[in-house]
């Protein structure tokens, strides 16, 4: 019983106070986000990697990677709101149980197998290999092509950025760096401006960029120890050019330069962290949007690795300036 002194309007602020105390409490526990399903795949890996059925439940230990690890252990319920949407087994070794292939077929999770260059070896159970509306997405913005590109448009003058940091931050000065500089602005200019009506035009202005990008690399020098100098070809001395010495027309692939070699690894350790990200995030890798889609190419990983490039350049360079090289 309230006293009489206290009138039913301050009553009704008072529970006011405490109802939104409580609220707030529920909110900084997490309270609503357990009732969430996440979002984020669990990712396996190491040795060891166990999955069993245990009383109905889904008891995954998680492999080891190193001495004196302690293992992590997860138990996931039948309809629980904290199962993963995907698991990902990276690498690895292990084992697991048909029953166990039964429980995810039930509970729509897949469990994808991906090697260690982020390649997919298999999907097993669930009923969508990939998150489907991100399959969808991807499916859709391909054939609009206004979407495509939009997409392209986007995806390129974010890889212009990155390229302008590189080349303001790490590239010394000179005049091939400033044409650099100023062919970029003016690519990114003109994506703004929305002045390519193809993906083909923005592939192209690209392309011109990074002509005038890779010539900029010319002002780095390498480093070579003495003893090595007199035995070093002269366009060795420099970062030099991204075109191969082999043929006219070959490919990037095939470098002739030690530091394009040590790119193209660069980039293939790049292009297995993103495909990874790929799948874990629910897309399918082999569906691209600006990238066209091949056999013997992950598309829709190219269409990631562009904004990203440009920081692999950056690291590449910045060792190679810290450093001094020796032919072996």
């Amino acid at each position: 019983m309230q006293p009489a002194d206290i009138s039913p309007a301050e009553v009704f602020r008072e529970y006011e106070k405490r109802n939104a105390y409580w609220a707030e409490q529920k909110t900084r526990s997490g309270y609503r986000a357990k009732r969430q399903r996440p979002t984020e795949p669990l990712i396996l890996g190491g040795h060891g990697v166990h999955l069993s059925i245990d009383r109905e439940t889904l008891l995954i230990r998680d492999g080891l990677t190193h001495a004196g690890q302690e293992r992590t252990t997860h138990r996931f319920f039948k309809g629980d709101p904290h199962r993963p949407p995907r698991i990902i087994m990276l690498d690895g070794s292990g084992s697991l149980s048909f029953d166990v292939l039964t429980w995810l077929s039930q509970q729509g999770v897949p469990l994808f197998k991906v090697d260690y260059q982020g390649e997919l070896i298999s999907v097993v159970a669930g009923r969508a290999a990939y998150d489907p509306e991100r399959v969808m997405w991807q499916v859709n913005t391909r054939a609009d092509p206004v979407a495509r590109l939009a997409y392209a448009n986007d995806l390129i003058h974010a890889k212009l950025c990155a390229s302008l940091k590189t080349l303001e931050r790490i590239i010394p000065q000179s005049p091939a760096r400033e044409v650099a500089i100023s062919v970029a602005y003016r690519e990114m200019r003109a994506l703004e401006a929305g002045a390519f009506a193809t993906v083909d035009a923005v592939r192209l202005a690209e392309a011109r960029a990074a002509s005038s990008y890779f010539q900029a690399w010319k002002s780095v020098a390498i480093q070579w120890r003495q003893r090595w100098r007199h035995l070093i070809p002269e366009d060795w001395r420099t970062l030099g050019s991204r075109r191969s010495m082999r043929a006219p027309f070959a490919n990037n692939r095939n470098a002739t330069h030690p530091v394009n070699a040590m790119l193209n690894y660069a980039y293939a350790v790049l292009h297995s962290a993103v495909q990874t990200e790929a799948v874990a995030g629910g897309y399918d890798p082999s569906r691209g949007i600006m990238h066209e889609s091949r056999p013997d190419a992950s598309a829709m990983v190219l269409d990631m690795m562009e904004p990203r490039r440009p920081e692999v350049d950056g690291a590449l360079i910045q060792f190679m300036e810290e450093h001094t090289s020796e032919r072996v």
